[in-house]
């Protein structure tokens, strides 16, 4: 994949990601795997894990469908090194570099595509989309957990006196989310997606959330996720909102020991999009990023 399709190659290449997805899991499958009931799909079944990091979420789908072949798809091979290393289900994983913006596989190849924490590390998803559309087969199940910057929420510390206050909710809009936005991407993409999904010719939409919290998920855990976030990102950030590294590392030290210190409440709102491809596709249609307001 080229850097114009992998803006972030940088953050998703640096060993807090392999981190972040390991307690990405942890947190949010437990949850997550129910809503696969309502696919309905079962037996020897093709699984595309677009964007399978490594390879976390292929190995759980793999116990969920044990009859199921599946590919895992991922731009960076040492990712796929760690995916490889940790198994292959008994030769019914096979794990593949590939663009998601030109996928190696047949039309109507999968009953089920399923793509995890990619759409806002992207520029222009709905192009992802039209490969997804074009590799499901018709009325195969497109299953999406699109991250959405504005949708974490933590404990504020109001200014008092001469003292910083801090705005947790600014934190997230000037610093990741411009971040996003500097090199193309969508830091609200889970709150656009069923709109894209609709866009792109997909049926029965539905959006579930999966909750994050410092009630549902061990505090260790969420934690680690935004551990991860700051060491993979911080500087990154910082360069984006134009502020000092050392500053944005402190917000989100704030942030991580709120997560820690009990009663503290935190909370990360997860979307999970799913859609069937119509039985029937229809004629060729744009998928433009401009179908959906920023």
């Amino acid at each position: 994949m080229s850097r114009e399709h992998n803006p972030q190659a940088e953050q998703m290449g640096d060993e807090s990601m392999a981190r972040n997805l390991a307690h990405q899991a942890e947190a949010i499958w437990p949850q997550e795997q129910r809503l696969f009931d309502r696919y309905g799909l079962s037996g020897s079944l093709r699984i595309l894990d677009l964007g399978c990091g490594t390879g976390e979420i292929t190995r759980r789908l793999a116990q969920r469908y044990p009859q199921a072949s599946l590919l895992g798809v991922d731009i960076l091979e040492e990712n796929l090194a760690r995916a490889r290393a940790a198994g292959d289900a008994g030769g019914r994983i096979r794990y593949a570099a590939g663009d998601a913006f030109a996928l190696d596989s047949a039309d109507a190849a999968f009953d089920l595509v399923v793509c995890r924490h990619m759409s806002q590390a992207v520029p222009d998803f709905p192009r992802v989309l039209a490969e997804i559309a074009r590799v499901l087969r018709p009325g195969g199940w497109v299953h999406l957990l699109s991250e959405d910057y504005g949708m974490l929420h933590f404990p504020a510390w109001p200014r008092r006196g001469d003292g910083d206050g801090f705005d947790p909710d600014r934190f997230w809009n000037r610093n990741a989310i411009a971040f996003l936005e500097g090199i193309g991407c969508d830091g609200r993409v889970g709150r656009h997606t069923p709109t894209l999904l609709a866009t792109g010719g997909f049926e029965d939409i539905a959006m579930d959330y999966v909750v994050v919290d410092t009630l549902r998920v061990p505090r260790a855990t969420f934690a680690g996720i935004i551990t991860a976030w700051r060491d993979g990102y911080a500087a990154s950030l910082a360069g984006a909102s134009g502020r000092d590294p050392a500053a944005v590392r402190a917000d989100f030290d704030r942030m991580i020991a709120a997560i820690a210190t009990p009663p503290a409440y935190a909370v990360w709102q997860v979307p999970v999009a799913s859609a069937r491809r119509a039985a029937a596709r229809p004629a060729t249609r744009p998928l433009a990023s401009e179908a959906v307001i920023r």
